[in-house]
């Protein structure tokens, strides 16, 4: 079977460019193996940021004599809520599935897409064919190499999600975003939570200032971090998971009810054949693209978290509008040098986008750094939330915006405006004469920009 393009993977850059190539006129065929939608919709963003917010209902529930509010017998269900979580999950994936029954020439195919040749690829025993092939085959959980993990039924992003009954003490393998996220909510929703990490530091590429501010607020609410701790085998006993550790403090045995492994994620790209392809990939098994994702073969391009770089669902879906753009609209869009905004789903939220100052400095940049605790913003008194701050990098040679990490109670969207100065290249003295509303967290940004200053 011929076609005009074919799509691996229905993630957040597969199926927009599917059905945007359908509707330019294009026959398209879209490869997906498990559910539509990809990572996000399914064991990414949408069920976890649901649970999330239930999990910060319940904080607000048990935490209310804290606002002067009078609560008692605050419980969580469990159950109830992954149904919710369901429900939502299911909704999302439907619309998908119509978006597809409603483009006479997009076809789904359901089965594993592997290359037999630069420009073909089989599925199940159909044999596909294209000049244009795009790769958004997305990625999984990492599982270390630790003696002893394959005797436990330890746990990952996806199947956490799938917990019906609470566990009492939830071990956690990795402090970056999954740990975090997930640390915090069954913290929430009343386990123990401890959470191991090899690095010094929590969210190691922040800057250290704003990762202890974090770490500072998790374990007020009770989560344990074990920094620079390296787990050297896993135990089963008697149901119980037995993690054996090396730390500053010497060896330790901890003893919980659930393992997380959260140590990253890897490419999905070990199975799809690309050497008969001839497509190049890093060590890693990331794709390696140019700037404008496409690969080394001619007419195969690589997109979302397959390729390597930062694995969010909107760098996936910029990942098409470019080639997109490109393909069709006759642009000349890359992926280099665009500010890519981010957001860590705790409490305070974690938003950031472009350069941290480590890695300014690392690049030799002449800086300015302005920093604001939130305990000056008068959105955040009156709301109670004053954990947090907000930090901004900026170029001392023309006042651009690097980067900026903004630890507040909607941190992630409070940086996108930081975020869209930085897409219009002006420079950060144009928000010290804006007009923003009283009292909101935005607000703060006239104590943020009024310390910036020369850093040493």
């Amino acid at each position: 079977m011929k076609y005009q393009a074919i799509v691996i993977g229905s993630g957040q850059a597969g199926n927009p460019l599917a059905y945007r190539l359908a509707d330019f006129g294009w026959s398209v065929a879209l490869i997906e193996e498990k559910n539509l939608g990809g990572t996000c919709i399914n064991v990414g963003c949408t069920p976890t940021k649901t649970m999330v917010h239930r999990a910060q209902v319940a904080h607000y529930a048990r935490n209310a004599a804290r606002w002067g509010v009078n609560t008692s017998n605050v419980s969580v269900d469990l159950a109830k809520i992954v149904a919710q979580k369901e429900e939502v999950v299911l909704s999302f994936r439907g619309g998908q599935q119509k978006q597809v029954d409603k483009r006479a020439n997009l076809r789904l195919h359901r089965g594993h897409a592997r290359f037999v040749g630069p420009h073909q690829l089989k599925v199940g025993d159909d044999l596909l064919e294209s000049e244009k092939i795009f790769i958004n085959a997305g990625g999984r959980p990492n599982i270390p190499a630790i003696p002893g993990l394959d005797t436990v039924s330890y746990l990952t992003n996806e199947s956490v999600m799938q917990l019906t009954v609470l566990p009492e003490h939830l071990l956690i393998l990795g402090a970056g975003y999954i740990g975090l996220e997930f640390g915090q909510m069954f913290r929430r929703y009343g386990s123990r939570v401890t959470v191991l990490h090899t690095g010094k530091q929590i969210v190691p590429r922040e800057d250290p200032e704003i990762a202890a501010e974090l770490q500072k607020a998790l374990e007020s609410e009770g989560v344990r971090f074990l920094l620079n701790t390296v787990t050297t085998r896993v135990e089963n006993k008697s149901g119980s998971v037995i993690l054996f550790c090396e730390g500053p403090a010497g060896s330790a045995r901890l003893t919980g009810s659930h393992l997380l492994v959260a140590t990253g994620r890897g490419p999905n790209t070990d199975d799809l054949g690309l050497d008969k392809a001839g497509v190049e990939t890093d060590k890693r098994g990331f794709i390696d693209v140019n700037g404008r994702l496409e690969t080394n073969v001619p007419g195969v391009w690589a997109l979302g978290d397959c390729k390597g770089g930062p694995a969010f669902t909107h760098i996936s879906y910029n990942d098409f509008q470019i080639v997109y753009g490109n393909l069709v609209e006759g642009k000349n869009l890359s992926i280099e040098h665009r500010p890519v905004p981010y957001c860590v789903f705790t409490d305070p939220q974690l938003g950031g986008v472009g350069m941290t100052e480590k890695e300014a400095r690392a690049m030799s940049y002449r800086l300015k750094i302005g920093k604001c605790p939130m305990t000056y913003v008068a959105r955040a008194i009156e709301r109670g939330e004053t954990a947090g701050l907000m930090k901004l990098v900026v170029d001392a040679s023309n006042d651009r915006i690097l980067g900026a990490s903004i630890l507040a109670s909607e941190g992630g969207e409070l940086v996108q405006i930081l975020g869209t100065l930085m897409l219009a290249n002006q420079p950060y003295t144009l928000l010290k004469g804006a007009v923003y509303i009283h009292p909101t967290l935005a607000e703060g940004f006239f104590s943020l920009m009024e310390d910036v200053k020369p850093a040493d």
